[in-house]
């Protein structure tokens, strides 16, 4: 009876209290029906928890059915639908001849709604015999005056017919002659359904003589003529051109659903040009129109479909799929821009960068949630398209420059890179970007802006006057110099002030035993003196000067920021050489020299005192020790070489490998092989009708529920094996694992080993971590040597290593050992793990921002420094951000980060450093990062485990 049918499962709150037979059939005979109710139902959650209750059926039909109460008559078509209604030979029990008498009269009562849910309840039914003395009233039913008892009678007609067809032989016929009389669209829509079911060459007919009034149709009948559509193209192409004329004007229709499923089915029956563009059309209007941002992604994700299936007939498309920006959600901007940048042409370029100028300055107003975080996307698009397209680099630059001080960092720290990029790219754009660049030098407020702005300063300002313009605005920002004798100047400033206050209210401060006493927040008391006033007076005074106003770039430095530092030294270094190869007066290369040399001094000063949030780092002080040794030595023509010009040649050439990295990964996309030149050709025409040609749209279903995975093969199905119980236990057992997704489904097979039947035999199972059990299995008698297969569906939340374990109960004959306990069973994290890719700034971000980290030792007799990164990479799914060139060549030690996303959307980031020295195994470590604790831990526990393999 499972098989056949599919049953609500009730849960039984406390199996102990059960009511017995002789108080069911008590309640039965004397109560009224407020307890009836009450009654019917408890029978019914022991019914569907496995208790037939057959010796009840008589007191049921003698006291609950003459009931005349709606929600009693409900319940008992609940009942009737799951008692047992055969007797062993097969054949209808005699009781039941009352029950059909029932429903007949139900079925001419003059109550609708009785009548209409009578009517539904005959669908269930798969008995013959109670349907055969029922068939005419249904068909009377088709006349009733109320719409609701009509569009139940089509559906009880379908049903009867479908199961016993020579019980109602001309149903077909009725049907259609009602879908042309009825006026009711919900009735219409039944009866045109049910006519798709019993004869679909009948339904074609009739589609075909209502075509022209399909777009006036309800939105039911509308979906049901495109399911209808969908059926008949796959076997019959006379109706194509019809179908698709159909179809196309659907796209216009008002239902949503309509329009989704008509451009769906457009895609489905043809190719054209025209076509396409118009499904496209019609999925960009859905997507601008519809509020829940859920549809909204699934819409995005059939138009990138659309996208990738035909390339570049959509480009034309690009402005209409900006207006999706419109959204406030960020994920719904950000894969509608990802799919817009795939798409933009030398022909649509300007208008696409236009449209994103117009969205950056509208951020600037608006207080949106994540506005900044939206700001950063547009600038990272207009980045791209103004480096695939030089053309408009020219136009966007300027615009993007007056982000440079933007409070938010990580969006002015995109601008600074694009417009280093530009730099190096555009030479003629060079001069307008340094004078725009200057300008908005002393507005900048992130010391990675100013790291940026500095380098592009000391590499492309090439004559005297961007030299002094750039030397102006660097001192402008680092503020009077010397740094530690201004410090100290306002220091004794503050002090003298104070001073001159105290002398106009003196009053002498005893000491000793003298001293006045004060208590304390703890409770405890102080002596106060001189010297402790003294003492914090100083320090107050110093805080007043650390807090006080300064330029941008001076208040960075006395921060702390000694990487910045290094930077500016760097760059007035270059800016120094470069002056005194142009200028032929020594005497002002001399003053830039030594004014360059004082800025540097002051620098490592003030680092080592008092004014400095922490004092400078050895590295810092070598660096700028040895930018000072550079100035003060000039004129040596290989030094100058490095600084001037290899610098520069080195970015040019990272630049060089990042746009051979990404040609190469389109030509690899490009030339991924589809289809092998031995596979076989599939004519449908030729297909068999059993296990020919797969409707899509049925390997959809199949995939949504797990049926067709690419897994779900019998070699698969075997490596998939669990274990649980030994050989020699009473019952063994073994599990076959399914992931699908965010579902786990374990197919458990269990053997009766013994001689005789083991009673409530139940398994048990619970789960540890992220997982959560959707349903108990239910309780079975196991006959001996007999096989039984239990399914236990189960739910993942995250990725994060789970652990299954249970036990084996049940009832025997003189056994105490009823419970046999089982293997714990591992859920592999790699399931859901799938390799990803994000750009350096993106990854050191994340880096940056996730506080669960996991340090792995590397342990391996793996003997190749690249052979473990690559097995590393194949153990945990994780792609390798760190590019091929820079892992070329044997130096002993290798660095390279790795990143992953799991299908929850968690990201997980690692670093792998290693080295190895002559013959000696491999040492280092393997650091993870993520936001959670759970796919840190899991990913440590996985490269431990996997890392001792030989690659």
């Amino acid at each position: 009876m499972a098989t056949d049918l599919c049953y609500t499962l009730v849960y039984q709150d406390d199996a102990t209290d059960i009511p017995s037979l002789q108080e069911f059939q008590r309640a039965f005979e004397k109560g009224p029906d407020e307890t009836r109710i009450d009654t019917m139902k408890k029978l019914l959650i022991i019914m569907l928890n496995g208790d037939p209750m057959e010796k009840l059926l008589l007191h049921v039909i003698r006291f609950v059915l003459p009931s005349k109460n709606k929600q009693l008559k409900k319940l008992l078509q609940f009942y009737w639908e799951i008692c047992p209604k055969t007797k062993p030979d097969g054949k209808l029990k005699d009781e039941f001849i009352l029950v059909c008498n029932a429903l007949m009269n139900d079925l001419q009562h003059s109550n609708e709604y009785i009548r209409g849910s009578t009517l539904r309840f005959l669908c269930k039914i798969k008995e013959a015999e109670v349907l055969e003395p029922l068939v005419p009233s249904v068909r009377a039913c088709l006349e009733h005056r109320h719409s609701y008892v009509r569009k139940n009678a089509v559906f009880a007609i379908g049903a009867i017919y479908k199961s016993f067809d020579h019980l109602f032989p001309d149903a077909p016929e009725v049907v259609q002659s009602l879908l042309l009389s009825e006026a009711d669209m919900t009735c219409r829509r039944n009866a045109f359904v049910v006519l798709c079911n019993v004869d679909q060459g009948l339904a074609v007919r009739y589609l075909q003589q209502v075509m022209d009034t399909v777009p006036s149709f309800d939105e039911l009948l509308q979906l049901a003529v495109i399911e209808l559509i969908r059926k008949d193209s796959k076997t019959n192409s006379a109706n194509k051109s019809s179908y698709i004329r159909c179809l196309s004007e659907l796209l216009t229709a008002a239902s949503h659903s309509v329009k989704y499923e008509a451009a769906a089915i457009l895609l489905y029956l043809t190719t054209s040009p025209a076509a396409i563009k118009a499904a496209a059309s019609c999925y960009i209007e859905l997507i601008v129109k519809e509020s829940d941002n859920n549809i909204k992604l699934i819409v995005l994700d059939r138009l990138e479909e659309i996208k990738n299936k035909h390339d570049r007939i959509l480009d034309d498309l690009v402005m209409d799929i900006l207006q999706v920006l419109s959204s406030p959600d960020i994920d719904v901007r950000r894969k509608a821009l990802r799919i817009a940048l795939e798409m933009v042409s030398t022909r649509n370029v300007q208008e696409v960068v236009l449209f994103l100028k117009k969205e950056l300055t509208k951020t600037q107003d608006d207080s949106y949630e994540k506005n900044s975080e939206y700001r950063q996307l547009l600038i990272q698009s207009i980045h791209t398209c103004a480096i695939q397209f030089p053309e408009v680099a020219a136009n966007v630059v300027h615009v993007l420059m007056e982000f440079l001080g933007d409070s938010n960092n990580p969006a002015a720290v995109d601008v600074v890179s694009f417009v280093r990029e530009v730099v190096e790219k555009f030479p003629g754009l060079r001069e307008s970007i340094l004078e725009k660049l200057l300008d908005a030098f002393s507005e900048m407020k992130s010391g990675k802006v100013f790291r940026g702005a500095l380098w592009i300063i000391g590499e492309y300002c090439e004559s005297i006057k961007e030299i002094d313009d750039a030397w102006e605005q660097i001192r402008h920002t680092l503020g009077e110099i010397p740094f530690l004798a201004s410090e100290q100047k306002l220091l004794d400033a503050a002090e003298a002030a104070d001073e001159t206050d105290e002398k106009k209210d003196t009053k002498p401060i005893p000491s000793g035993g003298a001293a006045p006493r004060r208590i304390l927040a703890d409770g405890t008391y102080a002596t106060e003196s001189a010297y402790t006033e003294t003492s914090s007076a100083s320090a107050s005074h110093l805080e007043t000067v650390k807090a006080a106003k300064k330029p941008p770039l001076r208040s960075l430095l006395l921060a702390g920021d000694y990487f910045l530092a290094t930077v500016l030294s760097t760059a007035i270094t270059k800016l120094v050489l470069r002056y005194s190869k142009l200028s032929s007066d020594v005497s002002l290369s001399n003053a830039r020299k030594a004014e360059a040399m004082l800025i540097m001094t002051s620098i490592l000063r003030i680092g080592q005192s008092k004014f400095v949030a922490f004092e400078i780092d050895e590295d810092s002080y070598d660096r700028i020790m040895q930018d000072l040794r550079v100035v003060g030595a000039s004129g040596n023509k290989q030094i100058e070489s490095v600084y001037l010009h290899d610098t520069r040649e080195v970015y040019s050439k990272q630049l060089q490998a990042e746009e051979k990295r990404l040609a190469d990964a389109k030509a690899e996309k490009e030339t991924t092989v589809q289809v092998q030149a031995d596979d076989a050709i599939v004519f449908r025409q030729f297909t068999k009708k059993v296990g020919g040609n797969v409707d899509e749209y049925d390997q959809d279903l199949s995939r949504a529920t797990g049926i067709m995975d690419d897994k779900d093969d019998l070699l698969s199905k075997l490596n998939r094996i669990v274990q649980l119980t030994g050989f020699s236990d009473k019952v063994y057992a073994e599990a076959v694992v399914n992931v699908h997704q965010y579902d786990i489904l374990m197919d458990v097979l269990i053997v009766n080993q013994t001689n005789e039947t083991l009673q409530n035999l139940t398994v048990e199972f619970a789960t540890l971590g992220d997982l959560k059990l959707v349903d108990r299995p239910a309780s079975h008698n196991l006959g001996p040597h007999s096989f039984l297969s239990v399914k236990a569906p189960i739910k993942v939340s995250s990725t994060e290593t789970g652990v299954i374990f249970g036990n084996i109960v049940y009832d025997s004959h003189g056994s105490t050992e009823n419970c046999v306990v089982l293997n714990d069973i591992h859920i592999d994290i790699m399931d859901y793990i799938n390799p990803a890719y994000c750009t350096e700034t993106q990854f050191r971000a994340m880096w940056t921002e996730f506080e669960w980290e996991n340090k792995v030792v590397a342990n391996t007799n793996v003997g190749n420094l690249r052979g473990y990164l690559q097995h590393i990479m194949d153990s945990t799914n994780m792609s390798c951000l760190t590019p091929k060139k820079q892992l070329e060549g044997d130096c002993g030690f290798l660095s390279a980060n790795m990143y992953a996303r799991s299908i929850f959307g968690e990201d997980a980031l690692a670093n792998l450093s290693i080295e190895k020295n002559g013959d000696g195994p491999i040492t280092g470590h393997i650091r993870i990062r993520s936001k959670t604790q759970g796919i840190a831990l899991s990913l440590g526990d996985k490269i431990t485990q996997a890392q001792k393999t030989v690659a």
